[in-house]
């Protein structure tokens, strides 16, 4: 157990790089174990729910997640980015967790027909249209929210992955072991099932979808504080 030193300013933690803020949280620096959660807790987040039915269990997936991260990080070799090696924790965490919910389910990819395959819709969330004036900003997010919870968990988690974090189908289809060509066409099934019911309501603002920000974030952050300090991990 390292001894306490003194705490770096917070925005030299936040100017840090990842690899930097690695190096630290070997050393078990919490400072830098908290920024790390911070800058990424939204993208495990929106991952854990792409997977898992609800709110409350995704947040036990994320912190689930980030502890056996830190508590394993010897075994983080640094061949791929920090974000991509805790991206697929949070995946294998949230596929058990779903598992041993259905335990007759079968998660992975099924044949999709040759005509799914050959064209990816154009989903409106791409393009600036108008929205429904009544609707405020929340209204939206929550309307996003329900539409986007509603998707197969398959469909959902792609969805999120290329929509709400940005990523190409090339890093979706290496983050989730899956073939681009599925990806494609989970994306695509996605859009067909999203488009009736968003067209004609909202611009698409899917960086709203699921933010885990502000308070939330800082909550888990805690969290993973704490379930560290209890392990022995890091403390006084």
């Amino acid at each position: 157990m390292l001894q306490k030193t003194a705490r770096p300013r917070y925005d030299d933690v936040q100017a840090r790089s990842e690899a930097a803020l690695v190096a630290a949280a070997r050393l078990r620096d919490e400072a830098a174990v908290r920024e790390l959660v911070r800058r990424l807790n939204r993208r495990l987040f929106r991952v854990a729910r792409g997977i898992v039915e609800s709110d409350a269990e995704a947040e036990d997936v994320v912190q689930d997640a980030w502890l056996s991260a830190f508590t394993h990080l010897d075994s983080f070799q640094g061949t791929a980015r920090f974000s991509t090696w805790i991206t697929r924790i949070a995946i294998n965490a949230a596929l058990m967790r779903r598992r041993a919910a259905r335990p007759l389910e079968e998660y992975d990819t099924v044949a999709e027909p040759a005509a799914a395959q050959a064209e990816i819709i154009d989903f409106p969330g791409r393009h600036p249209e108008a929205a429904d004036a009544a609707l405020g900003r929340s209204e939206v997010r929550a309307f996003l929210e329900t539409a986007v919870a509603d998707l197969p968990s398959d469909l959902r988690l792609v969805f999120l992955l290329r929509e709400a974090e940005g990523l190409s189908v090339q890093d979706i289809a290496r983050d989730l072991s899956l073939n681009p060509i599925t990806v494609k066409t989970r994306l695509f099934r996605a859009r067909r099932l999203l488009r009736r019911a968003l067209q004609a309501r909202l611009e698409g603002d899917f960086d709203a979808v699921f933010p885990f920000a502000g308070v939330r974030c800082g909550r888990m952050a805690d969290r993973v504080a704490e379930g560290l300090s209890v392990a022995g991990w890091i403390g006084n």
